[in-house]
């Protein structure tokens, strides 16, 4: 590990201060359950550590008097999970119960998990974060690897496992510096980008910057859930995985969202998928249509044609529990006027 130096700020001044010295390359520290690890495989070589957890704005959450939910970007993913006021965000909640690891939960912070870095192996191993062009990945193992949005350089797969839930839930970012009134929101989508050279990263920050909160919408009553494809419980990266969310009114979806994770450089909203789903009544039949449409323009790699069934079952899956069929727990499905079809028990794929 290269030598560094490590500060401690106490107000989000001064830490945007010290990541936008110009003298020196920084590294935001929070959790560090994801930097650490960079760091001692040399892929990370910051000069300059900056630890947030001690800024007390970003340690709380907060409910404005719109009903926003503000999240700090020092709040452990435990803390999410063990606060009321975001208990009517079921779907981020199951994504954070899912990592199966209480160090992770407990230490790991929910923005950090937002601007995770690829788990990608040439990435990890030090071959940059495009390996070559991509031609890496194309002739070597590539069997989780992106299958959508892949045309270009960038083969890897967001490494967030919580952006799919909370970009169907509206989440914005507050982002701030570098200079020190700069200040703006963006809807947390616009946080990544796909990199086409070796000079931009995954997400949209430059240096000096720091995104302080994730900012939730009311819920109302919308209908959402997650579903992960996983190798099994554990906190290993699920295979494929995907998150929806829908307003349903006498039994039929009016508007939804849907977005997958683990298949593409970002977060990839499926919005074919989502709109296919409207004016329609969520069934096994209309579920697996959805998914289909939803892998339609999947390019798979020469080891990872299985991501694309994978999906599909991820996106029927997370559907079917938003609307209450039985993988979600409950004893039916959440419509005003359940259909004959509705009350059946689900056969999933």
């Amino acid at each position: 590990m290269k030598k560094f130096e490590y500060a401690q700020p106490r107000t989000e001044a001064d830490a945007v201060a010290l990541l936008a010295d110009a003298k020196k390359t920084t590294a935001v520290l929070a959790g560090g359950t994801d930097l650490v690890g960079l760091m001692k495989r040399m892929v990370a070589t910051p000069d300059r550590v900056v630890n947030i957890c001690e800024i007390e704005s970003l340690k709380q959450i907060d409910l404005d008097d719109n009903g926003n939910v503000w999240i700090g970007a020092a709040v452990c993913l435990d803390e999410f999970l063990d606060d009321q006021r975001t208990d009517e965000f079921p779907s981020a909640k199951q994504v954070i119960q899912g990592i199966s690891s209480i160090q992770l939960q407990s230490q790991g912070t929910l923005v950090g998990e937002l601007l995770r870095r690829p788990t990608c192996w040439y990435f990890r191993g030090g071959h940059g974060l495009l390996a070559q062009s991509g031609r890496m990945v194309i002739d070597g193992e590539n069997r989780y690897h992106a299958i959508l949005g892949n045309r270009g350089p960038a083969k890897f797969v967001n490494a967030s496992r919580l952006a799919p839930a909370l970009i169907t839930l509206g989440a914005q970012v507050r982002v701030i510096g570098p200079e020190p009134d700069a200040e703006k929101f963006l809807d947390l989508e616009d946080l990544y980008q796909t990199p086409k050279d070796e000079n931009l990263r995954e997400n949209v920050l430059q240096p000096g910057q720091l995104v302080t909160h994730v900012i939730l919408p009311p819920h109302g009553r919308r209908l959402s859930a997650a579903y992960e494809v996983r190798h099994g419980e554990g906190p290993d990266q699920p295979l494929a995985a995907a998150a929806v969310c829908m307003e349903v009114h006498g039994g039929r979806v009016r508007s939804a969202t849907m977005v997958l994770g683990q298949v593409a450089p970002t977060p990839w909203i499926a919005t074919s998928a989502a709109q296919s789903l409207e004016g329609k009544v969520i069934s096994e039949e209309t579920a697996a249509m959805a998914a289909v449409e939803a892998l339609a323009g999947a390019v798979p790699l020469s080891q990872n044609e299985y991501k694309i069934q994978l999906a599909q079952v991820a996106v029927k899956r997370a559907i079917l529990k938003a609307a209450g069929y039985e993988t979600g727990g409950l004893d039916r499905p959440m419509f005003d006027e359940p259909s004959e079809s509705q009350s059946q028990q689900t056969n999933l794929v």
